[in-house]
């Protein structure tokens, strides 16, 4: 480990850094444009020049290697003279149209300025103007104000795996292009956030508002399973934005384009008063209490075997402990959180869950995936396969559906034969697991949401111990969720209880008039045709399928307007705050379902405040009291044995901009649809 003198202080860092990273871990920041943590290093726009004993000039401390015995000034005058100039430079051509940038209030070329600038230029000539790019529906191009610190072209290129934006021309003619080709990319939000300028700015919040107007508030998102870090930022009641929040272990500093920019459906087709249908069929505005003497109308002589209840893939833990207590105390153990049939049950946690961690895909050095296309149903866990796939000695395996997941892949069949001979050890890609230290499978929904599911997973966990993929320090079993709220709902046994129904089950009943009552929290995504003439119940936050098909219809709160536990897909608990008040009469899931036992239920539920629900949560399972760690999971058996269908793995999700109801109502994905997801379907002559 090297040791360098950094103004007059000894420091002694790692093996590998760069002289920036020295200083910054002795405590000096060094001013910088091009230079990013997570990207290659370009060294191109000078900022972060350092005098170095016995060099001649200035230095660019991102390029040069930490080197034992090196002396540095981050302060001299002959740094700060050189950093004055590199700055004069760059604001030659920059228009001086601040107070009309998005990017003011957060600019780090304003930032920079005024720590490191001159306070006057000697420039006289005419600025030159660059003109506008296309980018597609969410980026927004003022290129005159580009500094060329090629940030979006190694982001592009390097985590999105888009090799769509580029330079043109030289010196001073430079200009970064696409082409006229929009970023086709479920990451291309991000290149909002690592521009140091107001070059690329975000169109859906053009003009919006100002940074210090916003409220912010820390949070987790819930548009998939993998429960990335966000901040919400509000003003008054409306959520302006969503901006990535760092967390190393699941999504670093990144999010995707639907967690960022689905939000302004938060204000479309809201729920925001209770109703009733009427005796002509017609659904009318009506009080709490009205709505639940409806609900409790219903429920009069309902025996237990005739109610059943769902919930949805947005719901948080509270809510699902409130209903299932509520089905409990009703005498119904017909209850799913599996509103898409996946055949995983809670006999055993490893046997549902992402047990290498999302962090641990940097630790294998082979993947198979079934019947899953991560990059549409957990883009966070995509990008850092590829991260790890540029690594090199990572080869990935694919049975399902070809698609392209932005890094090399061997696709080795469609379905359950392939995986079954895989099991038992034949095939090219056996000898790849077999040689592996650390192999790994990532298990999807499209392999598990089959009437086969069970026997394909029986066969995923006979793959994982066949190949050692499950011993002392690693996991490499791994189900990949495409529901927020399917991992708590396991947790919590949100599932048939003794001789009940489970979704197929439920439907099939309503169908066939054996169940007279259904209660949808939040269940959107099945054939809301198939609940035939039972009495429906939907309890949601937008006016979605189930709110159309409803009986009575209570307004709850979506994940930006409460505060909320969820579980991500590697099973780590995180909760989510309030931003904002939800509209009108809508109240948090839980406390409604609680007033509503105080009608219906025998007793009411046993809690009345959010400290009381969250004690109950930790007695059903222990594994909410430990918030932001991921425990391991015990191996044991778990899937079915039997047949399975000749039928290819299909993909749960065909559009990855629409797959919600607050994404549905989201303005912005449909314009992302109407540019990405469409030509390809009208090419490819399919449907989603």
């Amino acid at each position: 480990m090297p040791t360098l003198t950094i103004n007059g202080k000894d420091v002694t860092v790692p093996d590998g850094v760069n002289v920036l990273q020295a200083c910054e871990l002795a405590g000096f920041e060094i001013p910088r444009f091009c230079y990013h943590e997570r990207l290659s290093v370009a060294g191109n726009c000078r900022m972060c020049l350092v005098e170095m004993e016995r060099a001649p000039k200035p230095i660019a401390s991102c390029h040069m290697p930490a080197q034992d015995g090196m002396t540095i000034w981050t302060d001299s005058e002959k740094t700060r003279k050189a950093r004055r100039g590199v700055m004069e430079f760059l604001l030659i051509n920059h228009p001086l149209d601040c107070p009309i940038c998005d990017q003011g209030g957060e600019c780090d070329l304003q930032d920079q300025a005024m720590a490191y600038g001159f306070d006057r230029s000697r420039f006289t000539e005419n600025k030159r103007a660059v003109p506008e790019k296309e980018m597609g529906p969410l980026i927004k191009t003022i290129m005159t104000r580009c500094i060329h610190c090629t940030r979006c072209i190694r982001f592009a290129a390097e985590v999105a795996g888009v090799e769509s934006i580029g330079a043109l021309y030289r010196g001073e003619h430079m200009e970064i292009s696409t082409l006229e080709k929009a970023i086709d990319s479920e990451l291309s939000g991000n290149l909002v956030d690592i521009c140091p300028v107001g070059a690329l700015t975000s169109l859906p919040y053009a003009f919006a508002a100002r940074p210090w107007e916003l409220r912010k508030t820390p949070s987790v998102d819930v548009m998939d399973a993998v429960g990335s870090n966000i901040r919400v930022d509000t003003r008054g009641r409306d959520v302006m934005r969503v901006l990535p929040r760092l967390h190393e272990d699941i999504n670093e500093e990144w999010i995707h384009d639907k967690t960022r920019h689905a939000c302004d459906g938060l204000g479309r087709q809201r729920l925001d008063r209770p109703y009733v249908r009427n005796d002509k069929g017609r659904l009318e505005e009506a009080t709490w209490d009205e709505a639940f003497q409806a609900i409790a109308g219903a429920l009069k002589g309902k025996k237990g075997q005739k109610i059943a209840a769902l919930a949805g893939d947005l719901c948080d833990a509270e809510s699902m402990l409130a209903l299932k207590d509520l089905m409990r105390g009703l005498g119904s153990a017909n209850t799913d959180c599996r509103q898409d049939g996946a055949k995983v049950d809670a006999a055993c946690r490893a046997g549902y869950l992402f047990n290498t961690s999302i962090a641990g895909i940097e630790d294998a050095d082979a993947c198979l995936l079934v019947g899953t296309n991560p990059r549409a149903e957990a883009a966070m866990i995509n990008a850092r396969l590829r991260k790890r796939f540029l690594r090199g000695d990572f080869r990935v395996g694919v049975i399902g559906e070809p698609v392209d997941l932005t890094y090399e892949v061997e696709h080795l069949g469609a379905g359950p034969e392939t995986l079954k001979e895989l099991a038992d050890g034949k095939g090219a890609f056996a000898e790849v697991l077999k040689s592996a230290e650390k192999p790994m499978v990532i298990v999807g929904m499209g392999a598990l949401s089959r009437p086969d599911g069970a026997a394909v997973l029986h066969h995923a966990r006979r793959l994982a111990e066949t190949y050692g993929m499950v011993g002392d320090g690693w996991n490499g079993f791994n189900v990949l969720h495409t529901a927020a709220a399917r991992v708590g709902g396991l947790d919590l046994g949100f599932l048939p209880g003794e001789g009940g129904r489970d979704t197929t089950g439920i439907l099939d009943g309503a169908e066939k008039g054996e169940l007279d009552f259904v209660y949808l929290l939040g269940a959107d995504e099945f054939d809301i045709g198939r609940l035939g003439k039972a009495f429906v119940v939907y309890q949601g936050h937008h006016g979605d399928a189930g709110a159309h098909r409803a009986d009575v219809i209570l307004p709850g709160a979506a994940y930006t307007e409460k505060n909320a536990t969820y579980v991500n897909t590697e099973g780590r608990v995180q909760l989510g705050r309030l931003a904002a008040n939800p509209p009108g009469d809508a109240r948090e899931d839980w406390a409604i379902l609680r007033a509503l036992s105080d009608h219906v239920g025998k007793k009411p539920l046993p809690y009345d405040n959010l400290g009381e629900v969250r004690q109950k949560l930790i007695e059903a399972a222990t594994t909410f009291a430990a918030v932001d760690q991921v425990p391991e999971a015990g191996w044991g058996e778990f899937g079915q044995a039997g047949e399975t269908d000749s039928a290819p793995f299909g993909l749960p999700i065909t559009n990855f901009y629409m797959t919600d109801p607050i994404s549905r109502n989201s303005e912005t994905m449909a314009r992302c649809t109407e540019a990405f997801v469409l030509p390809k379907q009208k090419a490819t002559g399919t449907h989603g």
